[in-house]
């Protein structure tokens, strides 16, 4: 008969030591190494977005100043009281030519047939440089009178031709035509008189208006100044 005899005894084997000295300082110097390129990095990452923050808060501050100006530019500026008194005129005046012509539509003044197509007519031919200061439309035969300015002469028989192409000017002939310069105003007219003792003053040139006014009748009457009948 065999038997086996088992000469290994556990204490005698060889152990392996793995965390010796040299290798926990590798590590560790590792660990630190890590630790320092960690930081530096996270530290270059702050400085950079430090600047950014810094050129941020600058264009903000650039823009807050921009703002500023432009609000301050745009502060609303005080009415013009001279402004305002001819704009309430100019309303009054439109109110005042609607009513007018209401009336002229509604056939209630003079002739029975009305006088918006006169007006209208003379509305349609308007010339630059030339303005009517007075229009009167009289009787059943509606007898038209007019007066205006010009600034030159030439513009008043092109306005005429105007006019009587209007079909319901047609058969209007003028039987008495006025054209002129006006007379000088008073102050214009009357120099002040010289001290005896004093040399002549030097001669003042005469007045000339800068226009000329004219007077169209169809009639015997007369247009009045500024008045529509």
């Amino acid at each position: 008969m065999s038997q086996q005899i088992n000469l290994f005894n556990p204490r005698f084997r060889k152990e392996k030591r793995y965390l010796t000295a040299p290798a926990l300082t590798l590590m560790l110097a590792a660990a630190l190494a890590g630790s320092l390129a960690f930081a530096v990095a996270a530290r270059s990452r702050a400085a950079g977005l430090e600047a950014e923050a810094a050129a941020v808060k600058a264009q903000l501050a650039e823009a807050e100043t921009r703002k500023q100006t432009v609000l301050a530019a745009l502060v609303p500026r005080a009415k013009d009281a001279a402004v305002e008194e001819a704009l309430a005129a100019g309303e009054a005046d439109s109110r005042a030519l609607r009513g007018v012509s209401a009336i002229l539509e509604q056939d209630k003044v003079g002739n029975p047939h009305g006088y918006a197509a006169y007006f209208h007519a003379l509305a349609r031919n308007r010339v630059t440089g030339l303005w009517l200061t007075g229009v009167q439309v009289d009787g059943a035969q509606a007898d038209i009178g007019l007066r205006g300015r010009a600034l030159q002469a030439e513009l008043l028989p092109g306005y005429l031709n105007g006019l009587a192409r209007e079909p319901v000017l047609q058969g209007k002939a003028f039987g008495h035509v006025e054209i002129g310069r006006p007379a000088p105003p008073a102050e214009a007219a009357v120099a002040p008189a010289a001290a005896p003792a004093t040399p002549a003053p030097p001669a003042v040139p005469p007045y000339i208006a800068p226009y000329i006014e004219f007077t169209l009748q169809s009639s015997a009457a007369a247009p009045k100044e500024g008045t529509k009948q």
